[in-house]
């Protein structure tokens, strides 16, 4: 490539005013046409307002590791596939999201969030979702939903993987970029591999990724969940970025509970059983509705929690008073107790949910329903994972002691 010579030689100053007006003109030039000639196909401006984007607290905030690429999954979780008409509980949501956000780990990209999230009715006691029954699905998906900046710190999780809400300006912003781009604006894709998409330029250096194409559900992209060195995020990492509001609440109530222990009892929604052939009853968790009664879990935890300890329980169990039993031994706290600090905040089971996740956290010694990992301690030895292997029942413990 030739090179010019610059040529030396007498100029007449210019004018501080025409240096002023073409200075001027220059940078605005640039930031009119910044959008489309950025490297990355688009440009951050943090003089755009970006209303619903996480960015909108500290708006000089710069982007994650500069990214300027996006990933879109769709506007709900688990959807397309099978819970697109209803939806999963919030553990299977969140199983999708942690799927999606480490694809966008993985891919440096930017990760487009829905910006509501799906509230199943079974999980649900707070009487939102009984909306009228001429109401159109959008009326009805908003009343069965609750906000995305409801349950998470957006920021919060920013600082590990970055995302922007899909009704933020910032969203707007990139769909009206990626138009103007062309074929180098946005990448339909189905069945590609986060290698591929990551390496092969047809990919990598398209401004957005559009996962919508997929007739799965999200989980089902994340299915070798059982590979632990090809997790980015842990179990931990959703309920540890809940929204400020449902951080100072657990706060508050782990400060009353002073030197706690916890336990999470999972019984109504995973005890169901069906009848064989022969008109016998089995169930997938064949130990689960033994295990966690009271006189049980008297026994089962007697070696892990001393008598006379604060033990506070989160569960499903419908049953009044029903763990009662468990208190000639504890002194039992539940988050019924601190319904004034609850009340005003609670909308939804959704957020009570990740409140007392935060509580069980923060416990001294904290027992599972069932054992996800080797060092947890739980109250069954059943697996949790469904095994799709339907047994009888058991509700002895013969030649066991406490």
């Amino acid at each position: 490539m030739a090179i010019q010579k610059i040529h030396k030689g007498k100029t007449k100053p210019r004018s501080p005013t025409l240096i002023l007006i073409v200075s001027i003109a220059a940078v605005t030039l640039l930031y009119i046409a910044s959008p489309l000639f950025s490297p990355n196909g688009f440009s951050f401006s943090t003089s755009i307002s970006s209303k619903n984007s996480v960015y909108s607290k500290n708006h000089n905030r710069k982007p994650h590791n500069g990214l300027h690429k996006y990933l879109y999954w769709g506007n709900r979780i688990d959807c397309p596939g099978k819970h697109c008409d209803t939806c999963a509980g919030l553990g299977h949501q969140e199983s999708s999201l942690r799927c999606a956000l480490e694809e966008a780990m993985i891919l440096q990209r930017t990760f487009v969030m829905p910006s509501r999230m799906c509230i199943n009715p079974i999980h649900n006691k707070k009487g939102i979702l009984h909306g009228a029954s001429n109401s159109t699905s959008e009326e009805r998906w908003a009343d069965s939903s609750c906000a995305m900046d409801s349950l998470y710190d957006l920021d919060l999780i920013s600082d590990t993987v970055p995302v922007i809400l899909d009704n933020s300006e910032m969203w707007h912003q990139v769909l009206e970029t990626s138009m103007k781009l062309g074929s180098r604006g946005v990448a339909h894709v189905e069945g590609v591999s986060k290698t591929d998409l990551k390496e092969k330029s047809l990919y990598s250096n398209i401004l957005l990724i559009n996962r919508t194409a997929s007739p799965l559900s999200w989980f089902a992209e994340c299915k070798d969940r059982k590979n632990h060195s090809s997790i980015l995020l842990p179990y931990s990492f959703l309920p540890s970025m809940a929204a400020e509001k449902l951080r100072d609440a657990a706060e508050k109530i782990k400060k009353l509970l002073g030197d706690y222990d916890a336990m999470h009892v999972r019984r109504g929604d995973v005890l169901k059983t069906r009848k064989d052939r022969f008109g016998v009853e089995r169930s997938l968790h064949p130990h689960l509705d033994r295990d966690t009664r009271p006189e049980f879990i008297l026994c089962r935890i007697g070696k892990w929690v001393p008598p006379g300890r604060t033990l506070f329980i989160a569960s499903n169990e419908r049953t009044p008073a029903y763990f009662s039993p468990l208190a000639v031994r504890y002194k039992l706290a539940y988050s019924s107790n601190y319904s004034s600090i609850l009340d005003p905040l609670i909308d939804n089971n959704y957020e009570l949910f990740m409140v007392e996740r935060l509580i069980l956290m923060g416990a001294k010694t904290f027992i599972k329903t069932m054992k996800e990992d080797d060092a947890d301690l739980s109250l069954s030895d059943d697996p949790k994972k469904n095994t799709k292997k339907w047994e009888i029942p058991v509700y002895t413990r013969d030649n066991e002691e406490c």
